[in-house]
């Protein structure tokens, strides 16, 4: 599908629900007469992302149809591919006094007013069955799935506008939005772009995967997630500054954008590399990399289930490319970076570290070798883990 600013977003238009005018000056004048909902931190940034276009073809947050769709068959109630429930739940108790048909005042957890609702439809959802279906386990240790065990039994549906965007406090210059990127994409002229996700600090494993697509496109869009994500995982500022040292050191600048993904993380595996590939698409990438585990947790997910996910759907379904890519590491044979595909190694002559490995030995006062970082990103990760 064709599209001024290149690839079509998921759906065809890109979503845009920021109120201006008369309009915003009407919400804001009902302010105190509206029943109010408190949003949380994840809730916040799904606002967020609805209402700048990154979750169009979504208006609001999921009614029935939508959801049950989605959490079966990873289809939104129309036949569009949607892997992620985008969903407003509360208590019985805040539910209860809410009106359909009405106007709700949506809060931060300050109680900033930041949005409107209007609610079309309440209704009960089984937290056990979205959990084995978007999860793929029912057990409350994993994140996402305990998330969805805490959240209120009633979900509220309905189209939303967000009253103002305003800068991120952490992060204005790299806060791009769907239809800015788009223009800046098509500013340089590039057709290609591909997308690169990721909560972690960047390591020379991603960056030999996002150099071999580089290869193949005309640029990159470096779009680390600074929503919520869970205790034990690096700061977003922390992973921020590591993204600008490669930047500065090891990347051409001309061929790539480095902006902030708002979204909260959910840790569902194969689900979250759809949905991940799906919000890229509404910022104007054609492809996205998925490697080893992608958005996984734990054990929970196969080393490659993200992967095998897409060929779930028809070609051509998810109007995004995935570019799949196997686990990369140093290999100490032919002192290069590499995965099994293009290495003769055995397994003792390759240097690949997990995050949870990395953090221990900064935990300890230890560098990473420079075959799992460059120097610069561990100095960096050092100097913060002793804060």
């Amino acid at each position: 599908m064709s599209h001024p600013d290149g690839i079509a977003p998921h759906g065809g238009e890109l979503i845009n629900r920021i109120v201006t005018g008369a309009q915003r000056e009407e919400f804001l004048s009902k302010a105190e007469f509206l029943p109010r909902v408190q949003l949380d931190e994840r809730a916040v940034s799904d606002l967020q992302l609805i209402a700048i276009g990154g979750f169009s073809p979504l208006t609001g947050f999921m009614g029935k149809a939508d959801y049950d769709r989605v959490v079966e068959e990873m289809h939104l109630a129309n036949g569009l591919p949607w892997a992620i429930p985008v969903t407003l739940s509360v208590t019985e108790e805040v539910a209860a006094p809410l009106q359909e048909g009405s106007l709700v005042r949506l809060d931060d957890s300050t109680g900033r007013y930041i949005g409107v609702l209007q609610l079309s439809e309440k209704y009960t959802y089984d937290k056990a069955r979205e959990a084995v279906k978007v999860y793929r386990t029912d057990e409350e240790k994993h994140p996402g799935v305990a998330v969805v065990y805490a959240q209120g039994n009633v979900n509220l549906a309905g189209e939303v506008w967000l009253l103002e965007r305003d800068p991120h406090p952490l992060f204005p210059s790299y806060q791009i939005d769907p239809a800015v990127s788009r223009a800046a994409f098509r500013e340089k002229g590039w057709k290609t772009v591909v997308g690169f996700q990721t909560r972690n600090p960047i390591h020379r494993a991603h960056e030999y995967i996002i150099k071999c697509a580089l290869e193949t496109v005309d640029g990159l869009f470096l779009h680390p997630l600074v929503g919520a994500t869970k205790e034990d995982d690096i700061s977003a500022d922390i992973r921020m500054r590591c993204y600008e040292i490669m930047l500065e050191h090891y990347f051409p600048n001309d061929r790539v954008i480095l902006a902030i993904n708002p979204a909260a993380m959910r840790y569902a595996g194969p689900r979250e590399a759809i949905f991940h590939a799906l919000v890229r698409k509404n910022y104007g990438c054609t492809h996205f990399i998925v490697g080893r585990d992608h958005a996984g947790v734990g054990d929970y997910y196969g080393t490659y289930d993200a992967q095998y996910i897409f060929d779930e759907f028809e070609p051509g379904a998810l109007g995004i490319q995935p570019l799949k890519f196997e686990h990369a590491f140093y290999c100490t044979r032919t002192q290069g970076m590499a995965t099994t595909k293009t290495s003769p190694s055995l397994p003792e002559e390759r240097i690949h570290l997990s995050g949870t490995k990395v953090r221990e030995m900064l935990r300890r006062g230890e560098l990473p070798p420079p075959e799992f970082s460059r120097p610069e990103v561990a100095a960096e990760l050092a100097k913060a883990m002793k804060v």
